[in-house]
């Protein structure tokens, strides 16, 4: 059995400055190594970034975070400064639903509140609750659209809008801006960026997109399988650390070593870890 990814008896001041920490967590499916004595932390109160290519366990990371899979090593999810355990929102990559069901976005958030079926009403507290929380990611417009109608950009909106439901203070993301073009990537980010500050959440997303990486991350994890480097994007992202972890396709870099584009070798794809 895994350790627990949580240890919410630990000393109220043992962690002032890190949200979370990952202490030589290793993970094996069927014998394959996906993650191997992983060693990195996320600072409190910032944006951490993992990246890394396809295949460099960035999620399985994250899954590790959230106790949905067994791991060796140590998962340490800080209290808070009052000692208070942490809430946590999580907003997946994709959402695996029918299209077809006749449920609106509005509805899918009255979910995650009211108890009583839908079918029976929604209280009008529940209703206004979900509305303000899509007004925060700027999607009120999207309320009595229907799921499986919405655009992969627009569902991100809702399913940050059910995480947000929480009022969570550390928000795990994974791939928040899969499926969206470069620019609503960038919205996207700077939307996360607002509400951070304005909430005071801590951030720990998994990107392919370096470029936006470097522009909105305040830390950066550099992992293939092992943690390769650590720390702010400047430093992390530089030519050799990319051509070590992307070898040849770490695409064009500037003079601060940073990349202009998505890398071919980091995008998404269906059930990689």
């Amino acid at each position: 059995m895994p350790p627990s990814a949580s240890n919410p008896d630990a000393p109220r001041n043992a962690f002032p400055d890190v949200a979370a920490a990952f202490d030589n967590v290793a993970v094996a499916f069927e014998g394959v190594a996906i993650l191997d004595a992983v060693t990195a932390s996320v600072p409190r109160g910032g944006c951490t970034a993992v990246v890394g290519p396809n295949g460099a366990g960035k999620t399985t990371l994250l899954m590790a975070l959230l106790g949905q899979v067994p791991f060796q090593g140590n998962v340490r999810i800080a209290p808070l400064p009052d000692g208070r355990p942490p809430r946590i929102g999580y907003v997946p990559q994709r959402l695996q639903f029918d299209r077809g069901l006749p449920l609106t976005a509005g509805d899918f958030l009255v979910m995650g509140t009211q108890r009583s079926p839908l079918w029976w009403g929604t209280r009008a507290h529940h209703r206004d609750a979900a509305r303000e929380l899509l007004r925060a990611v700027k999607a009120e417009p999207l309320e009595r659209r229907r799921l499986g109608a919405l655009s992969g950009g627009e569902l991100q909106r809702v399913l940050l809008a059910l995480a947000l439901q929480r009022n969570p203070d550390l928000l795990v993301l994974d791939e928040p801006a899969a499926g969206v073009d470069v620019q609503g990537g960038y919205l996207f980010c700077e939307l996360l960026e607002r509400l951070r500050r304005e909430r005071g959440f801590t951030e720990l997303m998994v990107s392919h997109d370096l470029g936006t990486v470097a522009h909105h991350a305040t830390h950066v994890i550099l992992l293939n399988r092992r943690a390769v480097a650590e720390g702010s994007p400047g430093a992390v992202l530089t030519p050799p650390n990319l051509m070590a972890v992307f070898g040849a396709h770490m695409g064009l870099l500037d003079a601060h070593g940073l990349a202009h584009s998505r890398l071919p070798c980091c995008q998404p794809k269906e059930g990689a870890p």
